[in-house]
């Protein structure tokens, strides 16, 4: 067996069955419940089956404390004493968060297979070069008969209840070429393993990997775009590139080959009537701009009267936003610049707020908690929600202290919190990418139910970027071409030039605000400036225009290509300064807001006045009672309150359906 350290897991689904033999009637007792993997160990990938006893140890139940919602106070305590330290306001629901139970391999038992790999108590494990078919049947559930190529060792059906065949099968086609069998439909027939497409798409999220395959970025654009606009090799560099000889494919070829990829894409290269033309125009040089110093709690407490009302909000949004907050003063603050809480309630109004959110959110967690092992059977959405959700909150920021370790009551409340939502906004429910947005809002709340609603809050602005069309990412891809030719018409030309004119390497970026390109705290730090909404609509946008502008004479010097300009994007990774880049970007809204003759389309998308926004105007003339969600930093993502655009980023009347085109002339 290879070692722990050389082991990766693929894929793991819980509750696969393996039925007695077919002399017999199948009792629940007689039902045999593993773990299915696939795994790969020392670059050969193996398929195991392991069975399970679910048993429970009260040293592992993890207990509310005083406060269930609070992630510090969790501990571990005997199930006798659990419902003696329940003293918060949240007692009858305390209960719904009270127990975690773990699942213990069997030991001993009748084996189940002959084969060399591995057996013991019914579990198995071969190579998968060793398998010859995968037959796929129906009895009220699904069942997989597998062959192996020694007919004779070949292992028992494995009977999916719960689901999770499709999953299985979609993991082995990674890494194996599945074929229909000519005189069966139904049976799969294995073919060598495919090196060049194993590359499993879960681990594009892994920033040390690379790959990307168009056929997956079609079926799949939720998880595949997520990591993959940004680490992408020769395959799809050739698929948008052609051969050397070839060199480069035509726009309208390029164009078909992106609207694949992000599926309701409209690219037109026909050139239109009744549009501006913007010509080069000199913004002039750009200011010098400081930062300070983060918000104190002597600060934040100045800004509130004697009924815990926020005062003189104006000054105080500018503030966070020249300097962002102390730590100590997030958990209270974010709920406000989140909108969780309005800025004119009283201390006491929080409370009783706070009370009426707390049951409600409860009441939507044990819907979900309730659901039986038979309801989860027929609800498929219900438990792909639930898979996916395992399988990210495992992955997420677990190098950070408040998420490391085995059994970790954060991961718990990631999880739960996540699953949470989906009953909120089940037509949604979970898309790869959210448990970013959760992570650094749990870290600061510290609660449950906090962390919910603010999550809820962020998500009602960053909601356009998970639906099925993807409207928020193709309106702020457009709408970030624009400035970007704005800014620099010569780089712009470049990237054009490398066929990157699309920005999809800026794709990730967009998609989980920088979540993955900064060290945790920047993070923190870049979100509460931009939730203050200042110094314009999109500024996030404009924080793109930084980093780009700042790599841009490397970019050009080297002569960077499609896949290097790709590559060296993601390289930024964890290497980027947050004040540098929030300093640059605002420094670029200054010099923008300074020109007398500026396009009225960068007026739209950073709402310089030239067209009414959902948001309040920027700075000190802020409505100091204004909700921040309808602020600009939600602005890109309610594009129905904005003339539409077209697939360059600029403009497009309502009349026309077939694309535009504008022209920046030198």
């Amino acid at each position: 067996m290879a070692a722990d350290s050389l082991l990766k897991v693929i894929f793991e689904h819980e509750g696969v069955f393996i039925h007695p033999s077919s002399n017999e009637s199948p009792t629940e007792d007689s039902l045999i419940s593993g773990s299915l993997r696939i795994v790969d160990k020392d670059a050969e990938v193996f398929v195991e089956f392991k069975p399970v006893e679910e048993t429970v140890d009260t040293s592992n139940m993890l207990c509310a404390g005083k406060d269930s919602s609070s992630v510090m106070e969790w501990d571990q305590c005997p199930g006798e004493k659990l419902l003696e330290s329940q003293q918060s306001y949240e007692t009858e629901w305390d209960m719904v968060n009270a127990v975690s139970f773990k699942k213990k391999s069997c030991t001993n038992g009748e084996g189940a297979l002959n084969h060399s790999h591995e057996k013991s108590g019914g579990a198995f494990s071969f190579a998968l070069s060793d398998l010859r078919s995968v037959t796929l049947k129906e009895e009220g559930w699904t069942f997989l008969v597998l062959k192996l190529k020694e007919s004779c060792s070949s292992p028992p059906a494995l009977h999916f209840h719960q689901g999770g065949s499709k999953e299985f099968l979609e993991s082995l086609r990674r890494f194996a070429l599945l074929s229909e069998a000519p005189e069966d439909e139904s049976c799969l027939l294995v073919g060598s393993p495919i090196k060049a497409l194993s590359q499993s798409f879960e681990n594009l999220l892994d920033d040390n990997n690379f790959g990307l395959v168009q056929q997956k970025f079609r079926k799949d654009p939720y998880v595949t775009t997520l990591g993959g606009f940004s680490k992408v090799t020769n395959y799809i560099f050739d698929a948008f590139r052609g051969t050397e000889e070839q060199h480069q494919r035509p726009p309208e070829e390029v164009a078909d080959l992106l609207g694949e990829v992000i599926p309701g894409l409209e690219i037109n290269q026909q050139e239109e009537p009744g549009f501006e033309v913007i010509t080069r125009i000199d913004l002039g040089t750009r200011p010098e701009v400081t930062r300070t110093g983060p918000l104190s709690s002597e600060d934040w407490s100045k800004h509130q009267d004697a009924e815990g009302r926020m005062i003189n909000i104006s000054r105080l949004k500018q503030t966070i936003f020249k300097g962002g907050l102390c730590h100590a003063v997030r958990k209270e603050a974010w709920k406000f610049l989140l909108g969780y809480v309005p800025w004119d309630s009283s201390l006491e109004e929080r409370k009783i707020a706070q009370r009426a959110k707390t049951d409600e959110y409860f009441r939507m967690k044990l819907q979900w908690k309730s659901v039986s092992e038979e309801q989860e059977r027929r609800n498929s959405r219900l438990r792909d929600y639930r898979s996916l959700i395992e399988k990210d909150v495992n992955r997420t920021d677990r190098s950070n202290h408040f998420y490391e370790g085995i059994d970790n009551p954060g991961l718990v409340l990631l999880h739960d919190i996540l699953m949470t939502y989906c009953m909120l906004d089940f037509d949604l429910g979970y898309v790869q990418g959210m448990s970013d947005l959760l992570s650094p809002i749990l870290y600061v709340m510290e609660s449950e139910v906090d962390a919910f609603w603010c999550f809820v809050s962020f998500m009602d602005q960053m909601h356009q970027n998970f639906e099925e069309q993807m409207q928020g990412m193709k309106t702020q891809l457009i709408q970030l071409g624009t400035l970007l030719r704005l800014l620099d018409l010569s780089f712009w030309n470049y990237l054009e030039s490398q066929d990157s004119g699309f920005l999809y390497f800026c794709f990730r970026w967009l998609l989980i605000r920088f979540k993955r390109e900064l060290s945790f705290h920047d993070v923190l730090r870049l979100w509460e400036v931009m939730w203050t909404g200042l110094p314009c609509d999109n500024f996030h946008l404009l924080v793109c225009c930084a980093i780009l502008d700042s790599e841009k004479q490397k970019i050009m010097e080297e002569n960077y290509g499609f896949n290097e300009i790709l590559k060296h994007i993601n390289e930024l990774s964890m290497k980027l300064d947050v004040e540098e880049v929030l300093q640059k970007a605002e420094g670029i809204c200054q010099q923008i807001r300074s020109c007398k003759d500026l396009p009225r389309s960068i007026s739209v998308i950073l709402g310089l006045g030239a067209a009414p926004g959902p948001g309040p105007a920027p700075g000190p003339g802020l409505d100091p009672d204004s909700d921040v969600r309808d602020c600009g930093v939600a602005a890109s993502l309610r594009p129905s309150r904005r003339p539409e655009a077209c697939s360059n980023g600029l403009l497009r009347e309502s009349s026309s359906h077939n694309g535009c085109r504008v022209a920046f002339m030198s």
